[in-house]
């Protein structure tokens, strides 16, 4: 695992390397975000996050963090789809934060990064989130953010209600992350997902079991990042108990994912029997 020190000065290698053409390139997430997003970042934030992308694309050659090899792509489906979520996380209420499924870190280090929220990462393969350590150390978030290398439903059982806000990006159906994440929250925390194209089969399953996993939908948004590809962003508000025990066993949500019918099966009234006149 690299120490802070290590990733560090990966980091100013990477930066020394750089040609004059990429750093005429700093400043382009900036009018992205503005232009076509309406999010303002400082030059500051934009510079945070490039060290960001850099260290997570050297530590990419010795282990698989990301499927995202060059800046130009990195620039916009890491950095500019992260920073999408921005203003729902922003309007979550204070406190914790976690991304669930955070892979290389995205986008829970740049949402802390711009938030200064205590941040916990968190991803089934602990190798993963501890290579992410240094690189929060580095980028000065180290004090704000934290690692789990486990499943959600163990954290869930260990942090049930600590969390006022949750990411997920491309990790599992919304019905399952419904699930997932409802443990997990707080009353009044929120949901934030990003997706690429939801089925509507997708959409149904997850609209019919919101409500008995304890929440409603505030918003259902559609983006365009600058390479023309399309985001939705849905925001779930946590607003009371789940009508089943959660969380199930590990791997239920995604192997026996819930439906509707799961919860009407629950609540059917008992049959009354009809009595006879005397």
């Amino acid at each position: 695992m690299p120490c802070a020190r290590t990733v560090g000065i990966m980091v100013q290698l990477i930066a020394s390397r750089m040609s004059r053409n990429d750093w005429i390139r700093m400043g382009k997430l900036l009018e992205i975000m503005d232009q076509q997003h309406g999010i303002v970042l400082t030059e500051q934030q934009e510079s945070l996050l490039f060290d960001d992308l850099h260290a997570i694309m050297e530590i990419n050659q010795t282990m698989n963090l990301t499927r995202i090899l060059s800046e130009e792509d990195g620039m916009v489906l890491h950095l500019e789809d992260s920073v999408l979520g921005l203003p729902y996380v922003q309007a979550a209420p204070e406190g914790l934060y976690g991304d669930l499924g955070t892979g290389g870190g995205f986008p829970g280090i740049p949402l802390c990064i711009l938030t200064g929220r205590e941040t916990l990462l968190v991803d089934s393969v602990k190798k993963k989130v501890r290579a992410l350590e240094p690189v929060a150390e580095t980028l000065g978030i180290g004090d704000a953010l934290s690692t789990y290398g486990g499943r959600i439903e163990d954290l869930a059982l260990e942090r049930r209600g600590m969390f006022s806000v949750l990411t997920a990006r491309a990790l599992s159906s919304l019905g399952s992350l419904l699930e997932l994440a409802s443990p997990l929250l707080r009353e009044g925390g929120r949901l934030v997902c990003y997706k690429a194209q939801p089925s509507d089969e997708e959409l149904d399953t997850a609209f019919g079991i919101m409500k008995p996993l304890g929440f409603k939908l505030v918003c259902d948004d559609a983006h365009e990042l600058s390479d023309g590809s399309h985001r939705r962003i849905f925001v779930f508000e946590k607003v009371g108990d789940a009508r089943i025990e959660l969380p199930r066993r590990i791997g239920m949500a995604q192997r026996n994912p819930l439906t509707a019918a799961d919860f009407k099966a629950k609540s059917k009234p008992k049959a009354r029997k009809n009595r006879r006149r005397a």
